[in-house]
């Protein structure tokens, strides 16, 4: 019975780490050391929403969109995937 728990432990540990050698060896197609500097930032970015329990693209979309409307550099930890909450469609 531990010999599975043992096992199970091991592929949990692999499945968390295989997209980050599939990240890097994608980083490696950025063309030039800034698009490799910017891919591992978004892969980063990426991973982060994913331990937070939050969809990337609508991260993304709702922190760019905060960033144009002129969120102020001070409330920068508000914007932080571990802080994410995805506004309410529903009228108050």
């Amino acid at each position: 019975m531990e010999q599975h728990s043992t096992r199970e432990g091991g592929r949990n540990r692999v499945l968390t780490i295989r997209p980050i050698a599939l990240t890097r060896k994608n980083a490696l197609f950025a063309g030039n050391e800034v698009g490799a500097e910017n891919w591992a930032m978004l892969a980063s970015l990426v991973a982060t929403c994913k331990m937070s329990a939050v969809n990337p693209v609508d991260y993304l979309d709702a922190t760019l969109r905060a960033i144009l409307d002129g969120h102020p550099q001070s409330g920068i930890e508000d914007l932080m995937p571990w802080r994410f909450r995805l506004p309410s469609s529903l009228a108050a």
